[in-house]
């Protein structure tokens, strides 16, 4: 078996696609995952499978959540070893880290819709693109910031959910617990 973060975009947010964490984590049980955790109500599951395609995870999540709860939710599958990899990479002080938010990206955009998403500046904000992860500082705070998972998600043509500095820190705790 595999240790796997499924992080899933945009569920419990003001009352829209409400996934009681209790019934997401028997609906994966009963989907064949092992060992299934969730951390707080915004979509983060730790789990076990023996696939290793992580492509093939978001779908049978995405299918599993699709015929339980009826509607589409994006999912991006990582190892333990990708989310620590991410994290690490973030280029940010340590003080602006702790204050980031870290936007994991479906796939990795072209250089070209990179370049383009990179036009427009916001006063006290400033993010950094490598790879599939999107590093976002913003001084006044993820809610006020100028910059969007809906910018992001049109500028680079592709799924993004975001976690903060301390939901990425337990993640990383939890997935390596056995």
């Amino acid at each position: 078996m595999i240790r796997y973060i499924a992080l899933l975009k945009g569920i419990n947010v003001s009352g829209h696609k409400k996934i009681p964490m209790i019934e997401l984590r028997q609906l994966l049980n009963d989907s064949g995952f092992k060992n299934v955790q969730t951390y707080i109500q915004s979509g983060n599951v730790i789990l076990d499978s023996a696939l290793k395609d992580t492509s093939k995870l978001e779908q049978k999540i995405q299918k599993a959540i699709m015929a339980s709860f009826g509607f589409d939710v994006s999912v991006i599958v990582k190892t333990p070893e990708q989310l620590q990899m991410i994290f690490d990479k973030c280029p940010f002080s340590q003080e602006k880290k702790e204050k980031a938010y870290f936007t994991m990206l479906n796939s990795v955009p072209s250089k070209e819709l990179v370049e383009e998403a990179s036009q427009k500046t916001y006063p006290g904000e400033e993010f950094v693109i490598l790879d599939d992860c999107i590093y976002l500082y913003a001084d006044l705070g993820y809610g006020q910031a100028k910059y969007s998972n809906a910018y992001f998600e049109r500028k680079l043509k592709t799924a993004a959910t975001a976690r903060n500095y301390k939901t990425m820190m337990k993640l990383l705790s939890l997935s390596t617990e056995k």
